[in-house]
């Protein structure tokens, strides 16, 4: 389906564009979202008529987008989940956790504009894209952690999974010590031949 773009989309075109798309996703995302019209001789015209009104709709949108962008630099948003001893956590965390987490913070976000790739689903500090507008994207701090005191340890760089687990190598203990490999593998073979012999 050819398509006229009302607005910058990624990895398709700008503004204005006359693009040739999936029939699936211009009728199922483009032309519901109002990112797109059909390009019928019509649609053009009609497009060629408001283009300086959407062009400055636009210009003010990303212009707002822009402030908040600044207002979120270098934002770190801390979520706190349950883990297991590797760091793997006991379910994972979505687009929607971390703008609500946002939301928290001051910010308005909705979680449609929240790009993950794939839930996140490991301890750690994690950067998230936001898109505040097809034009402006800033890269938010996702801190993963079981405690409060956990994620602090993590935003001053410290690893918390490495943390010290009161095991000790004894530097002392002498190579006569320990027992000779040979009789260790003697041990199981005496007790096979026991088995074999009652069987």
């Amino acid at each position: 389906m050819d398509i006229i773009l009302l607005e910058r989309v990624e990895k398709l075109g700008q503004m204005g564009d006359v693009v040739k798309v999936k029939n699936g996703y211009a009728r199922n995302f483009l032309l519901p979202q109002k990112k797109a019209l059909r390009a019928s001789k019509d649609n053009i015209a009609y497009f060629e008529t408001q283009k300086a009104q959407l062009e400055a709709q636009n210009l003010e949108r990303r212009q707002e987008a822009e402030a908040v962008a600044g207002k979120m630099n270098d934002m770190s948003v801390v979520l706190i989940r349950s883990a297991g001893d590797t760091g793997q956590l006991y379910g994972s965390v979505s687009s929607r956790d971390i703008s609500e987490a946002m939301v928290e913070a001051g910010t308005s976000v909705d979680r449609r504009q929240v790009e993950l790739e794939r839930p996140i689903k490991t301890l750690g500090l994690h950067g998230v894209r936001v898109r505040l507008h097809p034009e402006v994207v800033v890269t938010v701090t996702a801190n993963v952690a079981r405690t409060a005191d956990e994620a602090e340890a993590q935003a001053r760089g410290e690893n918390v999974l490495s943390r010290d687990d009161g095991f000790e190598f004894d530097e002392d203990l002498n190579s006569e010590d320990a027992p000779a490999l040979d009789e260790l593998l003697e041990e199981p073979a005496a007790e096979d031949e026991e088995v074999s012999k009652e069987g």
